[in-house]
């Protein structure tokens, strides 16, 4: 069954792709850092808890601050390396969150959380992933202070990308939790949860931690279950996209369901319901009779949803 409505071009996901050189391999290599952060086109993303600081430049707002500019603003502590433009670095700078604050009264700046400059495309596409990338190894930071081996002090090392502890010489890494995002398909309908937490009418895939142990495919079927109370059997992968609130990696999933008859845990998600395609795409589209929507373009779940709408059951192929 061809797809019920046209639903335009492909959007573009958010925080997946950028042109930028992550350069991993330079990271301990401490002189090759000195001299990119040192370049005069090195610049620095400012993040201040949830906030980012963005320049207001003719219009447009700019996430990329001069090194000297961003410690005047009140950069502090070590930078993380991002990678690099051409010769020079891009740096990821933590602000203390009252810092960040404060510079919003400036007329001069936009202090905002990631998820709006990702929904509004306040920023160039191709600042999104440094952006994401930069806020999820700071909250990683100011998490990880002491050892959890011994609970000595840690130091920073590799570029911000590791942190040692001299009392047993424990080695720290950043980590990302993965998280299945899952949408069970039942012929011409799919299942759509809401939680609580969700702005008003918006309707999404359902999702969950990956436990220890655990395959994608075994968490793609206990959370549906334990979620909806649906069984399911056939799971096809989708996408992946890094999801820095604060460090996850969300991996996007098709589902068959092998059953149909509701049994929602209140505790896990406010309701959930079975979604014809032409609901769904009316969902898309904005223009649902009720004012039901999905989320936007920017996070994998629209994708996930899309994909079927256009394809129907053969997006399990």
């Amino acid at each position: 069954m061809p797809a019920p409505f046209d639903l335009g071009p492909w959007p573009r996901l958010a925080y997946v792709t950028s042109s930028l050189d992550r350069a991993s391999e330079r990271r301990t290599d401490a002189q090759f850092v000195e001299t990119a952060s040192k370049h005069p086109n090195a610049r620095t993303v400012l993040i201040g808890g949830e906030l980012v600081v963005l320049r207001r430049a003719g219009g447009a707002s700019d996430p990329l601050f001069p090194v000297a500019e961003a410690r005047a603003l009140g950069a502090t502590g070590e930078p993380v390396f991002l990678g690099t433009a051409g010769d020079a670095a891009w740096l990821g700078y933590a602000i203390a969150s009252d810092v960040a604050e404060q510079l919003k009264a400036r007329d001069d700046h936009l202090v905002i959380d990631l998820r709006s400059i990702a929904v509004q495309g306040l920023v160039a596409p191709d600042h999104l992933q440094p952006i994401a990338t930069a806020k999820a190894v700071l909250t990683w930071h100011a998490r990880n202070r002491f050892c959890a081996n011994c609970g000595a002090p840690t130091k920073v090392t590799e570029a911000g990308w590791r942190r040692d502890c001299a009392a047993c010489g424990a080695q720290h890494f950043p980590r990302t939790d993965p998280c299945v995002i899952m949408l069970a398909i039942d012929g011409e309908r799919c299942l759509l949860g809401r939680s609580a937490r969700f702005v008003t009418n918006m309707w999404s895939c359902l999702a969950g931690f990956v436990e220890p142990g655990e395959s994608f495919e075994e968490a793609v079927r206990r959370e549906t279950r334990e979620e909806a109370g649906i069984k399911v059997g056939r799971v096809a992968y989708f996408a992946s996209q890094p999801w820095p609130f604060p460090m996850s990696i969300m991996i996007g999933c098709h589902a068959e369901a092998t059953t149909t008859g509701l049994n929602i845990d209140r505790n896990e998600i406010e309701d959930a319901r079975w979604v014809s395609r032409e609901e769904a795409a009316l969902m898309l589209l904005r223009k649902h009779p009720d004012g039901l929507a999905t989320p936007p373009p920017a996070a994998v779940a629209y994708h996930i949803i899309r994909a079927y709408v256009e394809r129907g059951p053969d997006v399990l192929r």
